[in-house]
């Protein structure tokens, strides 16, 4: 793939982003009343009184703030002050801190739990719009909740993070992000997101730093944020990533026993370059090092998921069932994941690069040819038979403009470090 073929994959990102998902939250999902609304079923009909979600609108505060510092679009950075504006007033909660799991329709608090994994988001989407803004309250209240976490989530005896408590902090009983999920107290997932808004968060902190150089507060906070990100790194490392198979275990106890042994490819592959991102912001040569071939095998790992029209999979189960669907989310992650080890673990000018790129490049191309919504969005997912799945929504408390959006701006930030290296070569 030349720098003319790297350009032709990049505009066609930008457009879908750009013509495709974020008009589609900006003109059918703004709720007059405040926020998003909560859910679009998988025929795109508008259900207005489904609750609404923090994670949905944790979301789309990174997605548009993100968009915003990509393109400069202010019309980014208004959705973004939109979903602002509803989070501070509706999900942070003011008595006991952190935040509610989720609201109904007019706002009011539904399930006050504290899934830490919904907090995280929260930090990750106040983080960016700080680099967006740089208003440092948002940065103050990012900083505060990730207090909460490390205060009410952060298992220091054992290590980890559990995943959820009562609104007052107290143990609960069903700890689960979804009925899908087993309710384990530590789980990959929830690690991988908590690291993911604790390395956006220390990159707005170094931002803050930046700008005001004398100031030890600030200085402080990000020598914790950091040491919590690395010590998050490390636990993915050495104890979520299956030596044996590299594939990541998804369900812990409180002691890091596994539940089972499900090959989770999307995960998988998100995680492949998620874990690189957040060694790059550490900037810490031998955990970098330490990282760079770790993911590697992670990636590659994943990849057993991958079929040859592009595609990935979803989920191999411990029982030896196979859940063949394309979810959108995962294939989203696998153009990541590919564009990733096109960049970082191939050499320049080489079959191997090339390899990767025109394999990214094809797993895009299954995305718009079979997940893409000309009405705008994505679907779900294509069922194992190639019929799309309209049983689950096309916008709602999980399907949100995030994903495909971040593949759409990472992919062309990986991309023009690409065309870069390839300019380099060629003089």
């Amino acid at each position: 793939m030349d720098k003319t073929d790297i350009s032709l994959f990049r505009q066609e990102l930008l457009d879908n982003l750009t013509d495709n998902i974020l008009p589609y939250w900006i003109e059918k999902m703004t709720d007059p009343r405040g926020g998003y609304y909560g859910r679009r079923d998988g025929f795109d009909n508008l259900l207005p009184d489904a609750p609404k979600g923090a994670i949905l609108h944790a979301r789309i505060l990174w997605t548009f703030s993100a968009a915003y510092n990509a393109t400069g679009n202010v019309a980014y950075l208004y959705a973004a002050r939109q979903a602002l504006d509803y989070i501070l007033a509706n999900f942070i909660d003011e008595v006991y801190g952190g935040a509610y799991w989720s609201v109904t329709s007019e706002g009011e608090p539904l399930d006050t739990k504290k899934q830490f994994y919904a907090i995280a988001f929260i930090i990750y989407g106040l983080a960016e719009y700080y680099i967006a803004t740089g208003d440092e309250e948002i940065l103050d209240l990012a900083y505060s909740l990730f207090e909460s976490i490390e205060e009410h989530a952060r298992d220091y005896d054992k290590d980890g993070y559990i995943e959820a408590t009562t609104r007052e902090w107290q143990p609960i009983e069903d700890m689960r992000l979804s009925e899908r999920d087993a309710n384990a107290s530590k789980t990959m997932n929830t690690h991988l997101h908590i690291l993911e808004g604790y390395t956006n968060l220390l990159r707005a902190l170094k931002k803050s730093a930046s700008l005001d150089p004398a100031n030890s507060e600030t200085e402080q906070r990000r020598k914790k944020v950091e040491e919590a990100t690395a010590n998050l790194l490390r636990i993915f490392l050495h104890r979520i990533e299956n030596p044996e198979t590299h594939h990541l275990t998804l369900f812990f106890n409180d002691d890091w026993q596994k539940f089972d042994d499900a090959e989770s490819y999307g995960h998988d592959i998100e995680a492949s370059w998620l874990l690189l991102e957040s060694a790059e912001v550490l900037a810490d040569e031998a955990l970098y090092a330490e990282t760079l071939a770790h993911t590697e095998a992670i990636a590659q790992a994943a990849l057993k998921g991958r079929e040859k029209d592009g595609s990935m999979v979803y989920e191999l189960h411990t029982n030896g069932h196979l859940d063949a669907d394309r979810h959108w989310w995962v294939q989203a992650e696998n153009v990541i994941g590919q564009l990733y080890l096109a960049r970082f673990h191939s050499d320049p000018d080489t079959p191997e690069e090339q390899k990767w790129l025109a394999d990214a490049y094809q797993s895009w191309r299954y995305i718009a040819d079979n997940l893409i919504d000309p009405n705008g969005e994505w679907y779900w997912s294509r069922r194992a038979d190639g019929t799309i799945n309209r049983d689950d929504d096309k916008a709602g408390f999980w399907k949100c403009p995030y994903h495909n959006s971040r593949m759409c701006l990472e992919s062309t930030r990986i991309l023009d470090k690409l065309s870069k290296r390839a300019s380099l070569i060629s003089k």
